[in-house]
């Protein structure tokens, strides 16, 4: 996977936030498709936004009051862990 630019994650009104830009739509596509795997695994799902090659990813836990648990914290590092596969 060809990442462009990775953002590092940060807190923006109680929740984490990423950007990545990709190559193009389907290595962008690729990743979130990683994604929504582990979400499901991890039953945690992240608000996400995908325009062309970016991809744009929100996590906070909604059990808690919509803001930033461990669980949020351990699913970045997953994600991070996807990004750094190339």
């Amino acid at each position: 996977m060809e990442k462009i630019i990775q953002k590092q994650w940060e807190e923006i009104d109680k929740k984490l936030y990423k950007a990545v830009i990709f190559k193009d739509f389907q290595e962008a596509f690729s990743f979130m498709l990683k994604v929504a795997f582990l979400a499901e695994k991890n039953n945690h799902h992240p608000k996400w936004i995908n325009e062309w090659n970016k991809v744009e990813i929100w996590l906070s836990t909604h059990d808690a009051g919509n803001v930033v648990t461990e669980k949020d914290r351990n699913l970045a590092k997953e994600i991070d862990k996807i990004l750094e596969v190339k």
